[in-house]
């Protein structure tokens, strides 16, 4: 296996969450960035990654990255297209997809996202897309996995609206929520990776990718980060893995 070099920050990011699906693996998958990642896990490591997009289609496997989940390349290649309530009522509320992949315009200590709105509810500054599948998403699937650049705009103390529910506002909040999943499971970014406490459900980093310092971590988080005692190194992009993800995002 030879490590690349000259990758980017968005390549790094999107490799290493990339790694976090396996061929074994339901994924219900988000556009943009989540996808780019999937569809790249399918190209490589994953074969047998099961991918479900919102509008119905199950085990699909794109020839180009979708524009949007309304996108005909996901029907063409998909194993079945099915309604989406059964979407949600047969293979994503009871639980059958072991992991959702999301992304955040906002997320917070807790990897509660915001896609609606920034600033007040009522008089917002900025009406972001919304929800869309989103909340149930994080709500039913069996793990959650999140995908965003990191920044202070971003990762902020407290998101100004809760989308979809990461872990609450700490230990139990999700039981209380009667929320079935294990929720966000890891925060993938440009600088590094996050994973939630076992005690206290914070988000704290874990892995730092190659040329970031934790100072440049904590620098561009809008709460005091928590490190990992056995913080690592996470493992650069192999050159395969750099010419299927140029050769997805130059005909995506």
């Amino acid at each position: 296996m030879t490590t690349a070099t000259g990758y980017t920050s968005d390549e790094m990011m999107t490799v290493a969450a990339a790694h976090a699906l396996t061929s074994e693996m339901a994924c219900f998958v988000g556009i943009g960035l989540p996808s780019t990642a999937a569809n790249l896990a399918c190209r490589t490591h994953a074969p047998g990654l099961w991918m479900i997009y919102e509008s119905g289609t199950l085990g699909t496997r794109p020839d180009t990255l979708p524009l949007s989940i309304g996108d005909g390349v996901l029907a063409e290649s998909a194993d079945t297209v099915v309604p989406v309530p059964e979407v949600f009522n047969y293979w994503l509320q009871p639980g059958r997809i072991d992991v959702g992949f999301l992304g955040a315009a906002q997320i917070d200590r807790y990897a509660n996202i915001n896609t609606t709105v920034i600033g007040d509810y009522a008089d917002p500054k900025v009406r972001l897309p919304g929800a869309g599948g989103a909340p149930e998403i994080a709500a039913s699937c069996r793990e959650v996995v999140v995908i965003v650049r990191q920044s202070t705009r971003a990762f902020v103390d407290r998101v100004d609206f809760v989308t979809s529910v990461g872990h609450g506002r700490g230990p139990g909040d999700r039981d209380s929520l009667g929320l079935t999943g294990a929720g966000p499971t890891r925060v993938i970014t440009d600088l590094g990776v996050l994973k939630p406490d076992p005690a206290t459900r914070e988000l704290t980093l874990v892995q730092l990718h190659a040329g970031v310092d934790v100072d440049e971590v904590r620098a561009a988080t809008g709460w005091e980060l928590a490190v990992s005692p056995d913080l690592a190194a996470t493992p650069e992009p192999t050159a395969e893995e750099l010419s299927v993800l140029r050769s997805l995002t130059a005909h995506g």
